[in-house]
């Protein structure tokens, strides 16, 4: 059995997608409704601006998003759909990517709300007060407890669940340095803080929940074609209104990615293909399952390759 995995934010790059638009209509078809549903050029910014404007919140959102999909299209067009995955899941924002491909969500409508979950996620804690940490080399529960010991009063929680010795961390500016301060001493390789604007997925996170609930609300769900596999609840789900609340609730809850990948290889799937940019999530699905047959299709050669496999 195969999973579609899908990127979070940090893979973005100046020109992904690129070569993919120039190589498969269907993929620049992709791009360019993307364009039209926000009003503006993203595309022009995706392939020839500069890192820091793409790597803004609400940029590198719907940007990744989008070069997910139109790896996504490209493949389709080369004869392996969706219809070729048990499951799909993607990495916090990636969710969104997983929910579009499972034909959940409209392309126009991801876009949407991918560019509002950007602004509401960055508007939501001023830029200073939070941050975030990688800490290597030590399991979800060495690191909850690391939490618990620096917390002292300010918000402090293990954000992303990445695999069994990577966790990263988001809270007060405080908190977070505290706990990076301390992480060697607690048995940590080591620790370090993240180029983030914001403590995503943490109770400091709770203003963008607010404000994204209604804009969730107004946008239809429909049942997906495979199960998106929940970064909240870390297994499958297909209700659409369960999906809406999952939306919400993911922007203040824990990303259980080592969750998700284990019951996803419980429930039969031995390959797992990242699907856009970047090989984050491929490295990670590697040391979660050792036995993993992973695959990166982001380019146009990565996908002939995946066809002819």
């Amino acid at each position: 059995m195969r999973a579609f995995v899908f990127p979070g934010q940090g893979a973005q790059a100046v020109g992904m997608g690129h070569d993919l638009a120039g190589a498969y209509p269907e993929a620049k078809a992709v791009f360019d409704e993307v364009d039209e549903a926000l009003g503006e050029k993203l595309s022009s910014l995706i392939w020839d601006g500069d890192i820091e404007t793409l790597t803004l919140t609400e940029n590198a959102q719907p940007a990744l998003m989008a070069t997910s999909m139109a790896v996504l299209r490209a493949l389709e067009s080369e004869g392996v759909g969706i219809g070729t995955a048990a499951f799909v899941a993607g990495h916090s924002l990636g969710e969104y990517s997983a929910l579009c491909a499972a034909g959940a969500l409209t392309l126009s409508d991801t876009a949407r709300l991918l560019r509002a979950r950007g602004k509401a996620m960055q508007a939501a804690v001023p830029v200073g007060d939070g941050a975030m940490a990688a800490v290597l080399g030590l399991d979800l529960n060495a690191v909850q407890a690391l939490v618990e010991a620096n917390a002292q009063g300010d918000c402090l929680a293990a954000a992303n669940d990445n695999d069994p010795a990577q966790v990263v961390i988001s809270g007060t500016r405080e908190a977070v340095s505290r706990a990076v301060e301390n992480a060697k001493a607690a048995g940590a390789k080591r620790a370090l803080l993240l180029p983030v604007s914001a403590p995503f997925h943490c109770a400091m996170m709770a203003p963008a929940a607010t404000e994204m609930a209604e804009v969730i609300r107004g946008v239809e769900i429909k049942e997906p074609v495979v199960p998106v596999v929940s970064n909240v609840r870390a297994c499958g789900v297909t209700d659409p209104s369960i999906i809406r609340d999952l939306l919400i609730e993911q922007i203040t809850g824990s990303v259980r990615w080592r969750e998700s990948v284990i019951w996803m290889a419980g429930e039969g799937v031995g390959e797992f293909w990242e699907i856009g940019a970047g090989k984050a999530l491929s490295g990670m699905v590697r040391r979660i399952v050792k036995d993993a047959d992973v695959r990166v299709v982001e380019t146009a050669d990565d996908i002939r390759a995946a066809v002819e496999a």
